[in-house]
Order: C-alpha cells, then structure tokens, then sequence
C-alpha cells in the first residue's frame, strides 16, 4: 500500500480519523514488540519518571520535557507500591518510551522510513511533512493508565495547525483492554489549549477557547475504535479522543507517530523541543 485513496480521504475529512485495516503485517507488529521489549529490558531506571494525563503540569519533569532527542522510559502510575517497589516485573510497569525512536532507535526508524508510511505523510496536504515524535505504547495487563480527553494539536502547536497522529495497533484493541474513543466530525471544534514551557522549567495549559472538551462516556456520540494488529489510526489534530483503563489480562500494545508541517511555525514555549523545526 502507499498512501491515501480517494474515498479514505473523503472519510478522514468527514470523520477526523480514519481506520486502515491490514496496514501493517502482523510479522513487522511482532518485530516491533520484540524491539521494544529488548530496549526495556536494557533499561537502568535511574530516574523514575512516571506518566499521567491527570494533571501534567504538576507531573511534568526535567526527564519528560527533555525526551524530543532521546529514548527515554516512563513508568505506569500505579506501577509502584506504597513502599517504592513495583508491583510487577519492569516489563510490565512501563506506560511508553518516547519520544525519538523514529530517528533514534534502527528499528522504528527504518518503518517510519518505509514506503508505506511515507506514501500517508505525503497524502496529508503538507507542504514539508516532518515526522516529529514518537511513542510506544504498552496499556500492560491490570495498570494500563487510561489516557484524558485530549486534542493532538493541544500538545504539538503548530501556527497553522498542522499535527496530525498515525497510530499503530501492534496489539488488538478492544473496549476490554482500553482502545482508542473518538468523537466523529469532532475535528471541526476549535483547539482547546495548549500544553506549554513557562520561566523556570515548568510547565501550564494555556487555554485557546472557552468551550471545554466533551466529557468522556463509553456510549454515543463517542465511538471506540476496536481494532485488530496491524491497524493504522489516523488522527486529526483536533479531533478529541481519549482510551480507557485497562484492567484486563491482555495488554494492548502500539505505536504512535505525530507529524507536522515544517512550513508551519513551530513555537519555542512548545514542551516537545525536537531540533530545528521552524
């Protein structure tokens, strides 16, 4: 496959996502899992940082907002007992790496250089796609953290808007182990806020528009997004979505790129501080 048909980006446009079953063979979803096992199992964590949606400005460290040109490690927030010790093994503590693998690790690098994903990127409308970021994602069997009502455009501010997400199903997806939630036609609200770097390393959401994101209900006019392995999820930068717990047996494994148009600007008091996009 490269690219887009017609009739997918006439429903991308409808929607703000778009579902492409079969995307990737389910050989290179277990390449990519055995990768990323093999890179936490080389994990030293001496520093424990640990993600959440809840309140990240509060939450956000030095270890998290300098990650735009590494690989870095962050932890589950119910990882750890009361004591400091985790409640499982390390393989099945961590929340995600990010967010340089696209360039940084050989694996990742060489999918988000196939002719696949590139033939997507170019049928996005941008000038100069640039792929900025990068996540695995583990949502590990019984503490997989669910992810908060968010626009991608929130967290990767271009002026235009510009971010768009490819998003990998490594893993089935399902309601049980916490697939994505999206609201369809949600794209054409405006952008919420802004995730932002303030004086001192710290961290505040600059809010855009006074309209508050839709709350979150697994029942219409949401929609989840059950998807087998090898899925591709295309995501609007607008579009608000959100993923449950997961408190299920079965983890639910994926990978996420984001990519915005380097003929955009791309603000300083972003937190993401990738390299030289302008």
């Amino acid at each position: 496959m490269s690219g887009l048909s017609p009739s997918q980006k006439e429903l991308y446009s409808q929607l703000g996502y778009l579902v492409v079953p079969g995307f990737l063979p389910i050989e290179t979803c277990q390449t990519l899992r055995e990768r990323a096992a093999f890179l936490v199992d080389g994990f030293d964590p001496q520093t424990v940082s640990i993600f959440s949606t809840k309140n990240q400005s509060s939450t956000t460290d030095d270890y998290f907002l300098n990650s735009g040109r590494d690989i870095r490690f962050f932890f589950e927030e119910e990882a750890f007992l009361p004591n400091g010790q985790l409640r499982q093994e390390k393989a099945h503590s961590i929340n995600k790496i990010g967010h340089a693998l696209h360039t940084l690790d050989p694996v990742f690098s060489a999918l988000s250089a196939s002719e696949s994903i590139l033939g997507v990127v170019r049928d996005l409308g941008m000038k100069s796609p640039v792929q900025l970021q990068s996540m695995y994602i583990f949502k590990n069997p019984f503490i997989g953290g669910d992810v908060a009502c968010h626009q991608d455009g929130t967290f990767l501010y271009t002026e235009p808007e510009s971010v768009t997400g490819l998003w990998f199903a490594l893993e089935d997806a399902t309601v049980e182990n916490g697939c994505l939630w999206a609201l369809p036609g949600g794209h054409v609200e405006p952008l919420r806020r802004r995730f932002v770097r303030t004086p001192g390393g710290k961290t505040q959401m600059l809010p855009l528009h006074s309209a508050p994101l839709p709350d979150v209900a697994p029942s219409v006019p949401w929609v989840p997004v059950e998807v087998p392995a090898g899925t591709l999820v295309l995501l609007h930068g607008r579009l608000p979505h959100w993923s449950g717990a997961n408190r299920s047996p079965k983890s639910r494994h994926a990978y996420a790129v984001h990519v915005v148009d380097a003929a955009c600007h791309y603000p300083d008091d972003n937190w993401l501080q990738p390299g030289p996009v302008s």
